[in-house]
């Protein structure tokens, strides 16, 4: 076989790697019926195969925050990747065979099992146009309504996270929530439910490019994830919900998801750098 480990082209004005400022996340897996995932994931993704954990599939919901610092200022974007948890057939032999349990704590050390993307929604339209040229991403508009941990807010680790179809803004710089409709949403109540600590980055993103061709890209973060596995019994404190069974991604929810149970959770959220504290009187003169 012949080795086709190039590097693409770097579409100008982009640099890479693109670095985050702040990243605030959280992530559902669900182990579910194979059937359904390799026949989705060969129509997206003909290079790559579905990872085996048990007999199990696994699908994944990610939800991003991130700021990221530019020469001429800032911006903030929100984006959920839904995904397969896939690797490239090609590098079959070179896995280890894993658990679901194991693959969440990070043991994968080759990082070939990654997230092959079906749907990655997005309110910020540099974003989109970065990740569909750069990695091969099938990205789009989406706006979202957010309850979430945080700091500054009451205590709880309790996510809400709502995502809308949306169509790009008049002057191209947002989603337009006029335009919005409800795709899908999740709830995850992880308050205090056990987790650990682990370190599972780099996390490999797969794509394929308007050639046909697979692309990879890591991303690395640089402290641990917070992993929360979802018992039998804590099950029920995650819901998925699909508003617009119609869509592509509602439909996708149904077809590969359903009413399965999340088998595990995910969080990370970067730390502050600063705090502007509380103020106090100064004396008067009398």
């Amino acid at each position: 076989m012949t080795s086709d480990l190039t590097l693409p082209p770097v579409a100008a004005p982009y640099l890479l790697p693109f670095h985050y400022g702040a990243l605030h996340n959280v992530g559902l897996d669900y182990l579910v019926d194979p059937g359904p995932v390799r026949k989705t994931l060969a129509e997206h993704h003909p290079d790559l195969t579905a990872a085996d954990f048990g007999g199990r599939a696994c699908v994944t919901l990610n939800y991003q925050l991130y700021f990221a610092q530019y020469p001429n200022g800032g911006g903030v974007t929100q984006e959920i990747e839904y995904s397969i948890v896939a690797h490239p057939t090609a590098s079959a032999d070179r896995l280890a065979r894993l658990s679901y349990e194991e693959y969440a704590r990070g043991h994968d050390q080759t990082k070939l099992l990654g997230i092959a993307r079906l749907h990655v929604l997005c309110d910020n339209p540099l974003a989109i146009e970065a990740g569909t040229k750069l990695y091969g991403e099938p990205k789009y508009p989406a706006s979202f309504e957010v309850t979430m941990p945080s700091l500054n807010g009451p205590g709880g680790e309790s996510w809400h996270i709502a995502c809308h179809q949306a169509a790009n803004t008049p002057s191209g710089d947002g989603a337009d929530r006029r335009a919005a409709s409800p795709l899908f949403s999740f709830d995850a109540d992880l308050t205090e439910l056990p987790r650990v600590p682990v370190n599972n980055t780099p996390i490999t993103g797969y794509g394929t490019d308007p050639d046909g061709r697979p692309l990879a890209g890591p991303m690395n973060v640089y402290q641990p994830y917070q992993y929360l596995p979802l018992a039998t019994q804590t099950a029920d404190r995650v819901r998925l919900t699909v508003h617009d069974a119609s869509s592509p991604v509602g439909a996708d929810l149904l077809t590969l998801i359903g009413d399965a149970p999340a088998a595990g959770a995910w969080t990370y959220q970067s730390p502050p750098v600063a705090a502007h504290n509380r103020p106090y009187y100064v004396p008067r003169m009398s």
